[in-house]
């Protein structure tokens, strides 16, 4: 049976944070809480898991494509 349900973000994915309508990094598990850093990097949060989804391909690819367009209009 297929199953509609989202899986739950890895440690390394990109996610998103719904209450805080912030994406980022999933960073650990620890305590009941998903501590994510912004993907430019920057301070930790820590999200609730139930509030933490997956992006879907097309948020991904523009997740990332946002982030090598930054890195290249400063040299990287």
């Amino acid at each position: 049976m297929a199953s509609n349900q989202q899986t739950r973000p890895a440690i390394g994915d990109l996610a998103k944070d719904n209450a805080r309508r912030r994406i980022g990094v999933v960073m650990d598990q620890i305590g009941g809480r998903v501590q994510m850093r912004p993907v430019r990097g920057g301070a930790e949060w820590d999200a609730m898991p139930d509030q933490v989804v997956a992006l879907s391909a097309r948020e991904e690819l523009s997740v990332r494509l946002a982030v090598r367009n930054g890195n290249s209009r400063v040299g990287l």
